[in-house]
């Protein structure tokens, strides 16, 4: 694939993954094709890729939209995280290094400054996190697992969803971090595991229940 296409692929997927691009909206390629500097063929390159992580779907016109995933999908998606999230946990537990095992303390102690305030930054905290994870990852040594878990870790969250996250969850997630500190200080991968596993399932029920107050926010708006 070519640098063109590449940058278009990796400015296009930014705006969904960030809510820029709304979940349902058609996708434009002349549009996009501005916005990137680009000409259309990389544009259409780029969302060719999309559509294989299912951040894109083609109508049977052959149009192309962002992703609309119902609250059905992204169980799926949290349930495979849960799966394969819970095994890096394990192997990392058996694996980290000393260096690793630091940065994961300096990464969580960032991440609950961001929360321990009045007004939670989301941005900070969903970056901090996002690269929690990818250490851990990186610690299991697992090609194969990072492979798989690519696309699942930076499933298309909407943003906003994101920011109606209550102060509970977002500390909730703080303390959860600290318990696969110690787990990983012990080198007791069944421990990692289980915390692992509770981890990302309570974040699925933390992002269900935004979603539905969103959708019973959109739904008395309409009224």
């Amino acid at each position: 694939m070519s640098k063109a296409s590449d940058r278009a692929y990796l400015q296009i997927r930014a705006m969904i993954l960030s809510g820029a691009l709304a979940p349902g909206s058609q996708i434009r390629e002349e549009q996009l094709a501005e916005s990137c500097g680009v000409s259309r063929t990389p544009v259409r390159d780029a969302l060719n890729r999309l559509e294989s992580e299912l951040l894109i779907r083609r109508s049977e016109s052959q149009r192309s939209f962002v992703a609309n995933w119902s609250i059905d999908d992204v169980e799926e998606a949290f349930i495979l995280r849960e799966m394969l999230e819970g095994l890096a946990a394990r192997r990392a537990a058996e694996r980290i290094g000393r260096d690793q095992l630091q940065k994961l303390q300096q990464l969580n102690a960032a991440i609950g400054r961001t929360v321990q305030t009045v007004h939670a930054d989301i941005p900070a905290f969903l970056e901090h996190n996002r690269q929690f994870h990818g250490i851990i990852l990186d610690a299991s040594a697992s090609p194969r697992l990072t492979a798989a878990l690519a696309q699942l870790i930076e499933q298309p969250v909407v943003w906003r969803t994101a920011q109606n996250y209550d102060a509970e969850n977002l500390l909730r997630s703080h303390r959860e971090h600290d318990e696969l500190l110690a787990a990983f200080a012990r080198g007791d991968g069944n421990w990692a595991e289980a915390v692992m596993r509770a981890h990302i399932r309570r974040a699925f029920h933390a992002y269900a229940d935004a979603h539905s107050r969103l959708r019973e926010q959109d739904l008395a708006a309409a009224e």
